[in-house]
């Protein structure tokens, strides 16, 4: 199946990011394809496995293209000042799905 085969879905991720959510779950959780994604799309985040949703790089690069990527990351990095200070700088809505601690900061 095309899905689960990585040249393909990569390609697919760096011409339109959102195609990750068409992919296996398998290249959902590929570090690599993920990163292509968000850089592209940083909605595309929400496709993402539930680890890479945690994975602070992944994150960054989704919310410095998309500030509302933030939405959908993982809670403790809702609560990371360098996340949510890139996701903001995007976007300031972001800074309504940062955690409670730091919209009042």
């Amino acid at each position: 199946e095309l899905r689960g085969v990585k040249t393909i879905v990569l390609e697919a991720v760096k011409e339109r990011g959102g195609s990750l959510g068409l992919a296996s779950w398998e290249m959902q959780a590929d570090k690599e394809i993920v990163l292509h994604a968000v850089r592209q799309d940083g909605l595309s985040l929400r496709s993402a496995s539930p680890e890479l949703r945690a994975d602070k790089d992944i994150v960054l690069e989704a919310v410095k293209q998309n500030g509302v990527a933030l939405f959908v990351a993982d809670e403790e990095l809702k609560a990371d000042r360098d996340v949510v200070v890139e996701a903001v700088k995007k976007n300031y809505v972001s800074l309504s799905y940062a955690s409670q601690t730091l919209r009042g900061d």
